[in-house]
């Protein structure tokens, strides 16, 4: 099925390039024309030594070959990308971009606390932690059982962001039980993408996600966590960074990516809609936005961070988030004396009578380990489970009640936000741990997001979805069952059963759905995108 599937999705883009589509990326011409550019050069198929010869006798040079995706990071000289492009063989050249980091009470919020009191802990499933790396901390060191670094150095974490996410992943709670993790007995597989400063590339990452497939056997590996992201500058099935997400997919890894922090840029005349980042707009992986807890370990206060990425995505419009987990103000391992630790010490968590080292951060960064720790418990009690069927199960008993509206305030600031409970802001709904654990639904099929789609004729917009997928016509359960069917606005139908809602919504119709929109047809969140304040500092 798997392999169906990407021969099908190849086809179609050979045929679109032959038919005059550039095998160029947009930002390309962004790079400077008088140095040789750095690119991600993908091929129709596995590259030989006589297709990298081609290139040398160019003057291209090798710089790291990234299998995975049947590709290769090259340095073009000035000149020469009009040559390279010419090569019949040649897919898809982009550049080596950038990425960036997507910056208690999130046990008892999500209902992993629950799961814990029944001996639920995550016990022998392997955790792949792509991220900044990880220093040694007292809460985690009984999970690390393996680290590599891919971008040199060593595998330490002076950065901060890595140590973070891995503890709200597995901490023990070893001097307090209020920072235990999702899933404290989870083993961690520690590969570093990002460095010391919290920046990375797309090869990193594409190469830690190769090593993870690679260790997958030795190591459980079933859940792989990308609390990371860049701008969607091409649809995804272009993209190298989503192209290797779908490989870790397919080898039955379950991959969780950050939507981002861009919920409140609107800098397109969005409302910050239509910001979800690279890879979260991949449809077959599970994409998390944030929800703040509030300080209580009642769920039915909680509410979105207006700082939460919304989509649908650029390019391809896929419904994203999938759904929406604790990520505000989370508390969770750092080791003093990293980047973040220095630079924001109000962030300090303090413990009477031990050394403090503990740090409190927000941002989907956070709401991703908490799913990634979900789906740990949910293997751990059925081993079986395809990553399709995590992610149905997830995203069918999250919770689907919201209030219509919340008002956050920016603590720098002190500029207000009011959030809509939609599907582009809140995807299925709440993560529920405990529901998504005692589900019993077997389905088959694939769990890929629906996307979006615009009617001119009267203004509304539904959901569509590929053929064979588990929430379409005809099989295991209708889109209302998943999507929910509340309304949350009078005049427009959010969470309908079809049309996800009308003309009286958030902007107007010409705003988001013209012709003039940015991020529907070219680049639209460039290397400007950076994981800002909001992670450090959250809301109120």
């Amino acid at each position: 099925m798997a392999k169906s599937i990407q021969s099908l999705s190849l086809l179609l883009i050979t045929a679109a390039i032959a038919h005059g589509a550039t095998k160029v990326a947009p930002d390309v011409e962004k790079l400077p024309a008088s140095q040789a550019a750095e690119v991600i050069v993908q091929y129709k198929s596995k590259p030989l030594a006589a297709t990298f010869s081609k290139a040398q006798g160019w003057g291209v040079s090798i710089m790291q070959q990234l299998p995975l995706i049947k590709a290769a990071v090259m340095s073009v000289p000035p000149g020469i990308l009009k040559k390279l492009e010419t090569d019949p063989d040649v897919l898809y050249i982009s550049p080596n971009r950038k990425l960036t980091p997507m910056l208690q009470f999130s046990r008892e919020t999500s209902n992993a606390s629950i799961a814990q009191n029944y001996g639920w802990t995550g016990s022998g499933v392997g955790v792949a932690v792509i991220d900044s790396g990880y220093t040694s901390h007292y809460d985690l060191s009984s999970n690390v059982v393996y680290k590599e670094t891919l971008v040199g150095g060593t595998a330490d974490d002076d950065y901060g962001h890595g140590t973070h996410v891995a503890g709200i992943i597995a901490g023990t709670g070893s001097v307090s039980s209020s920072y235990r993790g999702i899933a404290p007995g989870a083993k961690l597989i520690i590969l570093k993408a990002l460095d010391g400063n919290g920046g990375g590339t797309d090869a990193a990452a594409i190469a830690a996600i190769d090593r993870a497939i690679q260790l997958k056997s030795q190591y459980n590996i079933r859940v792989i966590n990308l609390s990371l992201g860049r701008g969607v500058y091409e649809s995804y099935k272009l993209d190298p960074l989503c192209q290797a997400v779908e490989r870790a997919w397919q080898a039955g890894i379950v991959v969780v990516v950050a939507a981002g922090n861009e919920g409140r840029n609107n800098s397109q005349g969005t409302a910050g809609y239509g910001t979800v980042l690279s890879p979260a707009n991949d449809p077959f992986v599970i994409t998390v936005g944030a929800m703040k807890a509030k300080d209580t370990i009642s769920r039915g206060d909680d509410e979105i961070a207006s700082y939460s990425s919304k989509g649908p995505s650029g390019v391809d419009m896929v419904v994203k988030p999938d759904l929406v987990a604790p990520g505000n103000q989370v508390v969770a391992p750092m080791r003093t004396g990293t980047v973040l630790w220095n630079n924001y010490p109000s962030n300090r968590v303090v413990l009477t009578n031990y050394l403090s080292q503990y740090f409190r951060m927000s941002g989907t960064s956070m709401a991703t380990p908490v799913v990634a720790g979900a789906v740990a418990l949910m293997l751990q009690k059925e081993p079986a489970l395809t990553p399709d069927q995590v992610k149905a199960r997830l995203m069918l008993t999250a919770t689907k009640n919201f209030p219509s509206t919340s008002i956050s305030t920016d603590p720098m600031s002190g500029i207000t936000y009011t959030s809509y409970y939609d599907t582009f802001t809140v995807g299925t709904g709440y993560l529920d741990i405990w529901a998504a654990m005692n589900n019993t639904v077997a389905v088959s099929g694939t769990a890929r997001s629906p996307s979006a789609s615009f009617n001119t004729k009267d203004n509304t917009v539904s959901l569509v979805f590929p053929a064979g997928v588990t929430w379409g016509t005809g099989v295991t359960w209708g889109t209302g069952v998943v999507w929910g069917t509340s309304n949350v606005s009078s005049t427009g139908v959010v969470w309908g059963t079809g049309v996800v809602w009308g003309t009286g919504v958030t902007w107007g119709t010409g705003v988001v759905w013209g012709t003039g929109v940015v991020w529907g047809t070219g680049v639209t969140w460039g290397t400007g995108v950076t994981w800002g304040t909001s992670e450090v500092l959250g809301e109120k």
